[in-house]
């Protein structure tokens, strides 16, 4: 049996380091994405959403609930959005990024394992804890993130990124599908089901669920800061009084956005992406709320996320195969119309089959666009700004996950339809697309090269 459970260890060690994760430091690291998908895949993106409007937000209007998730989603992303360059700052200053994770890690999961206690008309309490644990979430992947360029070197950085993403959608996909399974079979779990369930026995399964993130997303974390050194500080905490780091993130910021306006079509392309990339993020936050407000079955919305799941891991790889042939942003275009039919397509839906294709759908192009996008903005970029502009991409992509799922409430608000507000994401994708197509490639990457050869020679003629 030992010997079993060697070989057992031995080929997932194999597993993961022909995947790109070579050593014990960055499958640790690569863990905590495994950990912290099962929040975006129950909480963010299939059961709560579903459980905010049938169960929290019983009782309201119609539509009010979904209007309100849209709102809160909004709030939660603002936060993050403005706190981020300010924790960023905080974690470079002194040795504390795995002390900054543990404390996000820790609100995360009071805010998770409390969702356990949300009834039927709950929904202001279930608002408070959906935002609260939404801003820890994506804190600690600010910390997190932070650590990657210390257990990974320059060469294998992109590899140890993409199989910790990898992992990340097989983690998240493993738990959703176990939710699932409990979700339309509760006496797999002993619970009561059918008629002679009480109102709190009808809500268990859903409500174990959301335990069951909180211990998931705890007991994958712990390779993280049991295997992933505290890297050093490279330069002297900061002494400065009190504001220093709120107004040293100010100034990061603006001299990351000066430094990039150097390099016009970098700049183009961040902007585009800002666009398209909200367009993205509505439909992953916004799809199973609004197919549940049509009526669809709740088994179907939450299997759809699972699909979504496991069509995208294969899909991520062959579009790269396909950017090799036709171009990197030639790719972004054919995943921004796929979103754009899927957007057209949404405001049709009758019913669960048309939500499990366009499960398919976002499947094929979700990992793919995202990948791409961070690959063809890094050749637009000099290779030693890479870290400056990096760091200003996931300020954008903070931000660029506020507008859309404010411009769903507002639509919604003034159409009193969710079918048009789903219709209004289209707007987010023609968009990108017009602003991608002004961005030129070869130019680009011909003034990136040109910049990293005069650092060279400035290096070289620099007094020793």
């Amino acid at each position: 049996m030992r010997t079993l459970r060697r070989l057992t260890v031995a080929g997932v060690v194999a597993l993961l380091a022909r995947a790109g994760l070579r050593t014990p430091e960055q499958r640790a690291w690569a863990m905590y994405d495994w950990a912290n998908s099962a929040f975006i895949t129950v909480i963010m993106a299939a059961v709560f959403p579903i459980y905010y409007r049938e169960v929290a937000g019983s009782g309201l209007p119609a539509g009010a609930a979904t209007l309100r998730f849209g709102l809160i989603t909004t709030v939660a992303l603002a936060v993050v959005a403005v706190i981020a360059p300010i924790l960023g700052t905080l974690s470079d200053s002194a040795p504390i990024k795995k002390r900054l994770l543990a404390l996000s890690l820790g609100v995360g999961l009071l805010a998770v394992g409390l969702m356990f206690f949300i009834g039927e008309g709950d929904w202001l309490l279930a608002s408070f804890l959906f935002v609260l644990a939404n801003i820890a979430m994506n804190s600690s992947l600010i910390f997190s993130d932070a650590l990657l360029p210390h257990v990974a070197g320059e060469s294998d950085l992109d590899g140890v990124s993409a199989a910790g993403y990898a992992l990340g959608y097989v983690g998240g996909g493993v738990l959703l599908a176990a939710v699932l399974a409990w979700l339309v079979h509760p006496g797999i779990l002993g619970l009561p089901a059918g008629p002679e369930a009480g109102p709190d026995e009808r809500t268990l399964p859903t409500r174990l669920a959301f335990l069951a993130v909180a211990a998931w997303w705890l007991l994958f974390s712990i390779p993280l800061f049991r295997g992933v050194p505290e890297p050093a500080v490279s330069a002297p905490a900061r002494t400065a009084g009190r504001g220093s780091v709120l107004t040293d993130s100010g100034s990061r910021l603006r001299e990351s956005f000066a430094e990039l306006r150097r390099y016009p079509n970098g700049f183009l392309m961040l902007a585009a992406f800002f666009l398209y990339n909200d367009g993205i993020g509505t439909i992953i936050r916004m799809a199973a709320i609004y197919g549940s407000e049509l009526g669809l079955d709740r088994t179907v919305l939450v299997a759809s996320i699972l699909v979504t799941q496991f069509v995208g891991i294969p899909c991520a790889v062959l579009f790269g195969k396909l950017a090799g042939r036709i171009g990197a942003r030639n790719a972004i275009y054919l995943a921004l119309a796929v979103y754009s039919g899927i957007s057209l397509f949404g405001y049709f839906i009758r019913a669960g089959w048309h939500f499990l294709l366009l499960a398919v759908l976002v499947g094929t192009v979700q990992g793919g666009v995202q990948a791409l996008s961070r690959s063809l903005f890094a050749s637009l970029i000099p290779r030693h700004k890479s870290g400056q502009f990096f760091g200003f991409f996931a300020v954008v992509e903070k931000f660029a996950a506020i507008a859309g799922p404010a411009v769903f409430a507002l639509t919604m608000a003034w159409t009193g339809s969710s079918r048009h507000a789903v219709l209004s994401v289209v707007v987010f994708f023609v968009a990108g697309a017009a602003l991608l197509s002004r961005v030129d490639v070869e130019q680009g990457r011909r003034q990136a090269r040109e910049a990293e050869v005069l650092r060279r020679v400035a290096a070289t003629d620099a007094p020793r």
